[in-house]
């Protein structure tokens, strides 16, 4: 059988055999997401840029054009291009404009009428009322 002191030395020497794989870990992960977020810094900043060209670029030839001479397909180019066109937001339709009848106006009643108040085994406390005395 082990002595105490030995028992404690074999777990202090799998505890430190973790510590150490734990901390190469979260290190590894720490530098693998620095490294992934310049990535995605760079990818932005060139699809802004070919944004930017194929907009400029739009006067002189049009999208099937210049996929015709750079082998890109026509919607790779629509889609860079259509990101230089989202900066803005859609603008909403108020419920007129939309037709929509749904929101009553102010002052009108509600079309769905009131109901008693549930309880959370499914009777109302109307129906409740009757079979207080039970």
């Amino acid at each position: 059988m082990a002595t105490p002191e030995e028992i404690r030395r074999r777990v202090e020497t799998a505890d430190t055999a973790r510590s150490t794989r734990r901390a190469d870990t979260a290190q590894k992960i720490a530098e693998l997401a620095q490294q992934r977020a310049q990535i995605v810094q760079q990818l932005g900043e060139v699809d802004r840029a070919l944004a930017a060209v194929l907009a400029e670029a739009q006067d002189v030839m049009d999208i099937d054009e210049l996929a015709e001479f750079t082998d890109l397909k026509p919607a790779d180019l629509n889609q860079w291009l259509g990101r230089r066109r989202s900066g803005r937001g859609k603008r909403t339709k108020t419920a007129s404009e939309r037709g929509d009848a749904r929101r009553p106006s102010s002052g009108a009643r509600s079309p769905i009428p009131e109901q008693s108040p549930t309880r959370h085994d499914g009777r109302s406390s109307t129906a409740l009322a009757g079979v207080a005395g039970e």
